[in-house]
């Protein structure tokens, strides 16, 4: 997923989508220990869309933090 798709998604979406790309990692995780993994890039791309979507909610709370002073 991209940065700019990301940035147009409300909070509350984005901690679905950050709930959903967790489950997927646990799911890529134990589909490695089975055995029976698909796709080997799926857990990078997990992870970078988990650090793009934590980034993104991490500067908006910045951002109000800033704009409460």
């Amino acid at each position: 997923m991209r940065a700019r798709e990301l940035r147009e998604q409300t909070e509350n979406e984005l901690q679905q989508l950050l709930r959903e790309r967790r489950d997927d990692l646990v799911a890529f995780r134990m589909q490695m220990v089975t055995g029976v993994v698909d796709n080997v890039r799926a857990a990078r791309e997990a992870r970078r869309d988990i650090a793009r979507i934590k980034t993104l909610l991490r500067e908006r709370e910045l951002q109000a933090a800033r704009e409460a002073k």
